[in-house]
């Protein structure tokens, strides 16, 4: 059983307390913040794992064989450093670091210690969006056309990193996940409604170079929440609604069809193709279960994360020249 001590108990991190706590694999073993009162509150819940105010304190407690480093992203490399040096396991929250250096950097010293980097990218673990890899993997979609993603709600603010360093990484990590490259180019545009230099409002685009474009949207400020995955091809295309518990993946056998040369265009005729929508069977769980638990087996057997470094450092590229382009007013940053 592998000893995890959790390094942030704020929003997300006494979800992965839950989950180490619960996993037949894991086993918590301690946990820190700097907050006395998130520290009693997770003490009284789970009185077995020990408890520090300080990540130095937790880091030196040789038990803990792995650590989750659940703060905000300033403070990511330089404890997935000191965690790294110490000789733990490395589960980190998204996105990986602050910029692309950092993320490098943390990549060649986990290789160097033979550790497990690993990042938390949880959409990748649930249920919907494994099936809608598996659907691309099986080459039904054809040639990708494109992809579109939003992800709008009202909320929540942060206060260190802007919109798209907050939401993005989730979507983009999906698509990742799907091409598995990075794209040629990417604009950005972004707009701050809420005072401050920190945006609110985001669009991205990703120029892949062989005709695949993808956009996302995202923003703090929407009266509705959705969140949803639109990958087209040239046969089929799905979606993915993160908000259909029912069904989550719908597969649409709709397009367009080309008589005639379409080198030339002589005599080139569109024909629409509607044919049926279907909707398969995405089975229940918990993608935070699903990641701790491939996390655990990882380690265990010496095997690459479905999330690992390299994927977080995909994400971070994109991000950073995002960030570029947003200050550029748009222009395209080539990768």
């Amino acid at each position: 059983m592998l000893n995890v001590g959790v390094i942030g108990l704020g929003y997300w991190g006494p979800n992965l307390v839950r989950n180490f706590n619960s996993a037949p694999s894991t086993n918590l073993a301690a946990v820190c913040d700097r907050d006395e009162k998130r520290l009693a509150a997770i003490s009284r819940t789970y009185p077995a794992a020990r408890t520090y105010a300080q990540a130095e304190q937790l880091l030196a407690d040789k038990d803990v064989q792995a650590v989750a480093i659940v703060t905000p992203v300033s403070a990511h490399h330089g404890l997935a450093k000191a965690a790294l040096e110490a000789g733990k396991h490395v589960l980190l929250e998204k996105p990986m670091t602050h910029s692309v250096e950092t993320a490098e950097e943390l990549i060649d010293l986990a290789r160097a210690k033979g550790l497990v980097l690993m990042v938390d990218h949880v959409f990748l673990y649930s249920a919907a969006v494994r099936k809608m890899k598996e659907i691309h993997d099986s080459g039904v979609l054809g040639k990708l056309y494109f992809i579109d993603s939003v992800r709008i709600n009202l909320g929540l603010f942060q206060h260190d990193i802007n919109v798209v360093w907050d939401l993005a990484p989730h979507d983009l990590s999906i698509v990742d996940n799907l091409v598995q490259r990075l794209p040629r180019s990417v604009s950005a545009f972004g707009s701050c409604h809420a005072g401050g230099q920190i945006e609110d409002v985001a669009y991205l685009n990703l120029d892949f170079g062989d005709g695949l474009i993808a956009n996302f949207h995202v923003n703090w400020l929407s009266p509705v929440k959705l969140r949803y995955t639109m990958v087209a091809g040239a046969q089929k295309s799905v979606v993915y609604n993160d908000l259909d518990a029912s069904e989550p993946i719908k597969v649409y056998d709709r397009g367009i069809e080309f008589d005639g040369d379409r080198e030339t265009k002589e005599k080139l005729m569109i024909n629409y193709r509607t044919g049926d929508v279907w909707s398969p069977h995405v089975k229940a769980s918990e993608a935070l279960r699903t990641m701790v638990e491939h996390f655990a087996q990882c380690i265990e057997r010496g095997e690459k994360p479905l999330s690992a470094g390299e994927e977080g450092l995909r994400v971070v590229k994109i991000l950073d020249a995002a960030q570029r382009s947003i200050k550029a007013q748009g222009g395209r940053i080539t990768l």
